[in-house]
């Protein structure tokens, strides 16, 4: 997500932040719909009830996150009436981001909007950021094992997958897995893309989705096929970064995205273990 989309969103969610006399946070949940893009109040609403179970769940009173309200609108014709709303505290804005879809842009945004207790959009972004790379991290490990199930599948065996990859990485860097492991001090034990930053994170990934797809399009089933087609994709990204001014292994080595995905769960969890209630 762009830092112009993080701090346009921030100000939006801003925005409609109201405080009770004590100074306690709130949104109306009529205001929080249209911030997630909710059209239909009933769709909403869903997504409340999901928020509602999960915070008993975990041992929180609904009623200091949730409370019923009515309010007045306009109407088109100059008159008025009045609508059901309900005041919700951060926690319970960031519950219902949590039970709904992270694929829709203002929901991702959400979801570490209301857990971080501060309000600077400058480490609203660096967990955005954060949490982005171990979403990224993982969606690369779900690749690599849908490959590892189609060399399975068409050759009749796996025990080449880590010989499949790490011809991907040298394509991809131009050097080997083990020159990398050097050069960004990775344990042995550990896989380099651990320790890799988003871009070539997402670079992997792209290049490998594309070896699935052509190797059961165009049905290889042996070693030297699905290595070719490896290679030949990761060379093809590789081409495509050097174009735009990229040299991946001049790149520095990120944090141990393990340590990231760590710290991200702790604080959530701090920040969210005692929600002030309304």
């Amino acid at each position: 997500m762009k830092r112009d989309t993080i701090h346009g969103l921030t100000q939006q969610f801003e925005a409609q932040a109201q405080q009770t006399e004590g100074g306690v946070e709130f949104w109306f949940a009529r205001d929080l719909q249209h911030l997630l893009g909710y059209a239909e109040w009933r769709n909403f609403l869903a997504a409340i009830n999901k928020a509602k179970t999960a915070c008993e769940v975990s041992n929180h009173l609904v009623s200091d996150h949730f409370v019923d309200a009515n309010k007045m609108v306009g109407l088109g014709s100059g008159t008025q009436r009045e609508i059901e709303d309900i005041l919700l505290t951060r926690y319970a804005c960031y519950l219902i981001a949590q039970n709904s879809d992270p694929k829709k842009q203002e929901i991702a945004f959400a979801q570490t909007y209301f857990a971080v207790q501060t309000r600077k959009a400058e480490l609203i972004e660096k967990r955005f950021l954060e949490a982005e790379r171990v979403s990224a991290r993982k969606k690369l490990s779900e690749t690599e094992k849908e490959l590892s199930s189609v060399i399975y599948e068409q050759t009749g065996g796996n025990q080449d997958f880590a010989l499949i990859r790490s011809k991907g990485d040298q394509a991809l860097f131009n050097r080997t897995t083990k020159e990398m492991k050097a050069q960004w001090q990775v344990p042995e034990n550990r896989p380099l893309a651990d320790f890799a930053p988003t871009l070539i994170i997402k670079a992997k990934d792209f290049a490998s989705e594309i070896t699935i797809f052509n190797a059961r399009q165009n049905q290889m089933t042996t070693e030297k096929e699905i290595s070719k087609e490896q290679v030949t994709n990761h060379q093809a990204v590789r081409k495509t970064l050097l174009e735009r001014g990229i040299q991946p292994e001049s790149l520095p080595a990120a944090e141990d995205v393990k340590k990231v995905e760590r710290r991200i769960k702790a604080e959530g969890k701090k920040s969210l273990k005692k929600p002030d209630p309304l």
